[in-house]
């Protein structure tokens, strides 16, 4: 079975890095009933952290977030891939990229179980539509 990719829209925003600055974004998003397709966090400066939402609805996102208050920036565009785990899933996309010059801003991969693998990828915004065209995202 070959790889999905999908060009998917992404929001940040930014909380406090300290405990529970996550949990309360993503508790106030549950209790609107909102699906994520994909959550991403990191430290972004001092004392602050930046987590990644990819909803799998827009607009119920969007409404949720502002009935939260969460500040979000986006949309944003970067591509969530699945497939068939095997050794190598990742260092193949990444080789078709390193061939068109392309550099991968982040990825994170994880195994899904049942042989299966998710990630999600990003590129710098001038370079998505070639990334789209040579990884064959719809």
């Amino acid at each position: 079975m070959a790889d999905v990719v999908k060009r998917i829209e992404y929001y940040y925003t930014v909380v406090p890095d300290r405990p529970g600055a996550g949990a309360k974004i993503l508790s106030e998003l549950k209790a609107a009933h909102v699906n994520l397709l994909a959550c991403t966090g990191f430290p972004s400066s001092a004392g602050r952290a930046q987590l990644d939402l990819v909803p799998s609805n827009q607009r119920a996102f969007r409404a949720a977030a502002r009935k939260a208050g969460i500040k979000l920036v986006g949309p944003k565009t970067a591509f969530l891939i699945q497939g068939q785990d095997r050794a190598g899933a990742i260092a193949d996309i990444a080789n078709k990229l390193a061939k068109a010059h392309i550099n991968i801003t982040a990825v994170d991969a994880v195994t899904a179980g049942r042989r299966r693998y998710g990630a999600i990828l990003w590129v710098k915004s001038r370079k998505v539509g070639q990334a789209a065209k040579i990884l064959g995202a719809s």
